[in-house]
């Protein structure tokens, strides 16, 4: 999926992750011979009809991470192979979390099928680790929440504090906008969390759709058992720029990516850093949410930065990014971004 001219100008591509999914994504897109092909092939990888899958599984099975981030990152692949066939090619690209390996993919780090079996088996690795975690809490299972209204920094020293008076289990996890982090905890720390941020000032302390207290401490057991897998694994030296979570900086090497890839499970996404390193490269029109949902649209905006963004993993999303709902053409919001000149 590497793009031709990566260096020259156009689209930025960002993909989300886990808690974007939802029944029947991506199936808008299977008119596509590209997208098919994805799906035949995430199937294989996965050993399920990964059409099937989305299309009559509930919300509670998709939120389940075995399941949750092969399907995930099947929609993100999807969406990208449906606007490159549209004309709509990445220059460079990041990905929130799980999205970072449709990244990798799009950069010609992965391949596809290599991304799949990864994905498959990292998800597995989180859902074991939570589980586990869960059943050493009377069934109580970890999560996370979004903190609003509080700077990372107060975010940070509150949890300091908190630890060093006894609170045990809750750490920073995603760095999302300048008043938006998203904590992982054990649910025993999750719900002291709540009352005490509200407390502090937070607007809102809202629960995340996702399955495990993703990139802190907590997901080691995820780390070691996901380590193998990862290994034997290529991992070849970005076409394109690429961005990763842990350090928010451009990749320069395969051999980085490999070793930041396992780093993430337990380390915060430093996305506030990947989107302000993206915007900084130059030569971008726009940048394209990439895959189901809007929550990264919103975050972007939260930059105030002057480039736009606009959805782009539905349809119905990427015919009005071309602006002729009967198919692909230079008008519309890609004609207006792009000076009425094709990507």
């Amino acid at each position: 999926m590497v793009a031709p001219d990566a260096a020259g100008p156009g689209w930025g591509f960002l993909f989300p992750g886990q808690g974007a999914q939802y029944p029947g994504m991506a199936l808008d897109l299977l008119e596509s011979p590209r997208v098919q092909a994805l799906f035949e092939l995430c199937s294989a990888c996965m050993g399920r009809d990964m059409e099937a899958l989305i299309r009559d599984g509930s919300a509670e099975t998709l939120r389940q991470s075995d399941i949750a981030q092969p399907a995930i990152t099947l929609a993100n692949l999807a969406a990208a192979a449906f606007l490159e066939e549209a004309g709509i090619a990445p220059r460079a690209c990041a990905g929130f979390s799980l999205g970072e390996y449709a990244a990798l993919v799009c950069a010609g780090v992965l391949s596809a099928g290599d991304c799949f079996r990864l994905v498959t088996a990292r998800g597995r690795a989180m859902q074991d680790a939570a589980d586990r975690i869960a059943q050493s809490s009377g069934g109580r299972r970890p999560g996370m929440a979004a903190v609003m209204g509080l700077p990372a920094g107060q975010v940070e020293a509150l949890i300091a504090q908190w630890t060093a008076e006894g609170l045990e289990g809750l750490y920073g996890a995603n760095y999302n906008a300048p008043k938006q982090v998203a904590v992982s905890g054990t649910a025993e720390a999750l719900d002291a969390a709540q009352r005490r941020f509200k407390e502090a000032g937070a607007r809102r302390v809202v629960p995340l759709q996702v399955a495990g207290p993703f990139h802190s401490p907590l997901m080691a057991a995820a780390a070691a058992a996901f380590a193998p897998e990862l290994e034997k694994t290529a991992f070849q030296d970005p076409a394109l720029p690429c961005y990763s979570n842990v350090s928010g900086a451009m990749l320069g090497s395969g051999a980085e990516a490999k070793a930041l890839a396992l780093r993430q499970l337990c380390e915060p996404v430093r996305w506030i850093g990947e989107e302000a390193a993206l915007a900084a490269r130059g030569g971008l029109e726009a940048v394209l949410e990439v895959g189901p949902g809007k929550v990264l649209l919103g975050l972007w905006r939260d930059t105030g930065s002057a480039i736009p963004c606009y959805p782009a993993g539905a349809k119905e999303d990427i015919q009005k990014l071309l602006g002729n709902p009967g198919g692909p053409g230079a008008s519309g919001l890609l004609a207006g971004v792009l000076g009425g000149k094709a990507p």
